[in-house]
């Protein structure tokens, strides 16, 4: 089976694995554990902030940023396609009492200009919540992988602290707008006051994500972590093979950009009626269908008959996601598949 519903089912090298297997360990909810403690100085050094903090996923560490940040019953602006959004299962507004405030993604990830300068206004009136966050997605998934470049998270971030509102970026893939933009990833951070950051997807980690900011703000979401069940104890195992994830897994992600660009071209040669491959930005391919008549749902199903597997965003749209445990062999046998089923749709 060719997999390619997500990065996130990538493997462990076996560096890794040996790392893990060597790693110095102590209890991290006491601020024991050497490994993470190194791993969070690294990588906060890395993106230009004061301090991190290690957490089981990014969907912790995205609420963990919100509840630092935000006090109950203000609003978290974010997009509409967000990740935040649309596969967090609300936790911001069942766990923290926060309004999520959704706001036109526009094609290449970023905010409506104008329904985000709206949603900034926090009148002094009973009747509304404050603004309280704006977060940001870089990539973006269910754009397709979009980057935002660092001249657009300035504008944004400028744009939010004139009216006293804090940015975060949601960088669970920040990695793949590195390579994609030829920049350092601490340039597409640098204006915003907090950051979450995945091991566990392209980089090939099995289980981790980072939250960085102020060593105030992680003081907070250290204090949110414990909150959600997410401290950790003997959490050097995992640190270790994030450690290897970052330092030796980024480069290679243009493989995965190069690969998806390869799948989009076979995927587009079938030339069938109804249906629209977008260029990749990343490592995404999304394959959109002009009409909502379950056809999305039919290529799902006939691409895993033909032993590819890929994940149906929603009526209209389905995703491929490259990653390290994708050949170019593969490529080849998954747009042969894309071109059999989508002509006999």
């Amino acid at each position: 089976m060719i997999d390619l519903r997500s990065d996130t089912v990538t493997l462990p090298t076996s560096a890794m694995r040996e790392a893990i297997s060597r790693a110095e360990l102590g209890d991290d909810v006491y601020g024991e554990d050497p490994t993470v403690e190194d791993l969070e100085q690294h990588v906060a050094r890395l993106l230009g902030k004061e301090a991190g903090l290690l957490v089981p996923s990014g969907t912790m560490g995205n609420l963990c940023a919100m509840l630092a940040h935000c006090a109950r019953g203000s609003r978290v602006i974010v997009g509409n396609e967000s990740h935040i959004f649309c596969s967090e299962a609300g936790g911001a507004s069942v766990l923290g009492g926060l309004v999520l405030h959704s706001i036109r993604n526009t094609a290449d990830g970023g905010l409506d200009a104008g329904e985000l300068a709206d949603a900034l206004e926090s009148p002094d009136d009973a009747h509304v919540a404050p603004a309280g966050l704006v977060a940001l997605e870089n990539t973006h998934n269910r754009c397709g992988g979009t980057v935002l470049d660092a001249a657009y998270v300035g504008r944004v971030a400028r744009e939010a602290h004139a009216r006293g509102v804090p940015l975060h970026i949601d960088g669970a893939r920040l990695f793949n707008a590195q390579v994609a933009l030829g920049v350092s990833a601490r340039s597409l951070v640098e204006d915003a006051d907090s950051v979450q950051i995945c091991f566990s997807k392209g980089l090939s980690a099995p289980v981790g994500s980072m939250l960085l900011g102020t060593k105030a703000f992680i003081h907070q979401a250290r204090r949110a972590r414990k909150m959600l069940g997410g401290g950790m104890r003997q959490a050097g195992i995992l640190a270790a093979a994030c450690r290897l994830a970052i330092d030796e897994m980024v480069a290679r992600l243009a493989d995965d950009h190069a690969r998806a660009r390869r799948l989009a071209e076979g995927i587009a040669a079938a030339g069938a009626p109804g249906f629209h491959v977008i260029p990749p930005a990343t490592n995404i391919v999304l394959v959109r269908a002009e009409r909502a008549d379950g056809s999305i749902a039919r290529v799902v199903s006939r691409l895993r008959d033909e032993g590819v597997h890929v994940n149906r965003v929603n009526d209209v749209r389905l995703r491929a996601v490259l990653h390290r445990g994708i050949g170019d062999e593969d490529v080849e046998r998954a747009a042969s598949a894309f071109q059999r089923v989508l002509r006999g749709s």
